[in-house]
């Protein structure tokens, strides 16, 4: 194998569960940052943020089961939170196995990494938790509850300002009308509707030439999990410090969804960001890195290796 240099990534298949997973990291020494994408990217979407800090920081990222140049389960069951945890921490056992990794996610990353940070390994596996754009769905659930038992006019606006901005998962769990839309409109126009959403110019990579299918594939991960957990949400704690990052103009997630949020991860810092969704890693990556990069750093600080 040639010689990396810090930058420079190569790339391996990690097996979890039967499928197997493309994982990218790159040579240099230092604390790990696992990088978890969102819906519908690919790992490709971290790539502003990962130049950053690669010179400082061992980075490795994946496509999750479904996306970019991994396997596709065949079941909408398979998509569960249960089993993207267990990629992660199969991943995160590969590339990372003699010491706990930092996870840095975005939006559906997010929601599957805060499964994998509320699960008993994490204790072992994970240093800390920086979260963008991506809530615990079980947190979600008992947050939606809290605003119907006390519904004073600041409650109920969070409540339907949320529920507004999600209705695209509505939309999801339709029959056969998301996966035609995908495929016969929104993916050759997903890269305008950035630009003129969120002001991101189209780069290598974003969007990825495996949009459409990724995307269509995707839309198991709303199915197999937002009725159950919102519906029958778990007492879920993370006892790992976690960073969360809210971008102040996000279209799907609202920054109050993070009022409480130390009911559930007592270690729990917060920064804000002036940007939309995908703006954060985008737009506004050079600020990302340094948050995360300040944030590891005082948990490596903290703790011996």
């Amino acid at each position: 194998m040639a010689e990396l240099t810090a930058y420079a990534e190569s790339r391996r298949r990690v097996s979890s569960r039967g499928l197997r997973l493309a994982v990218f990291e790159n040579a240099a020494d230092g604390p790990c940052l696992l990088f978890v994408h969102g819906y519908p990217d690919t790992h490709d979407v971290w790539d502003a943020v990962r130049e950053r800090l690669a010179g400082r920081f061992h980075t490795a990222r994946y496509d999750v089961r479904g996306a970019g140049a991994s396997d596709a389960p065949r079941g909408t069951r398979d998509y569960g939170l249960d089993q993207l945890a267990d990629d992660l921490f199969a991943v995160a056992d590969a590339v990372s196995p003699d010491r706990p990794v930092h996870v840095v996610a975005h939006d559906w990353g997010s929601i599957q990494a805060w499964h994998a940070a509320t699960d008993p390994r994490a204790e072992r596996r994970i240093a800390s938790f920086t979260t963008i754009s991506g809530p615990c769905l079980d947190h979600t659930a008992f947050w939606f509850r809290d605003r119907l038992r006390r519904p004073t006019p600041r409650h109920l606006a969070q409540y339907l300002t949320q529920a507004t901005k999600s209705w695209y998962i509505y939309a999801f769990h339709i029959p056969f009308a998301a996966p035609l839309l995908w495929r016969y409109w929104l993916a050759r126009h997903w890269g305008d509707l950035l630009r003129k959403a969120e002001g991101i110019e189209p780069s290598p990579g974003h969007p990825q030439a495996t949009l459409e299918a990724d995307a269509v594939r995707g839309i198991n991960l709303y199915r197999a999990n937002m009725i159950r957990r919102l519906a029958q949400p778990e007492f879920r704690f993370a006892k790992i410090p976690v960073l969360i990052i809210s971008p102040l103009h996000d279209r799907f997630v609202s920054p109050a969804l993070a009022e409480g949020l130390e009911r559930w991860a007592p270690d729990l810092r917060r920064e804000t960001l002036e940007c939309g969704h995908w703006g954060a890693l985008t737009r506004r990556a050079a600020e990302v890195a340094g948050m995360i990069e300040r944030f590891v750093s005082e948990i490596e600080a903290e703790e011996p290796a």
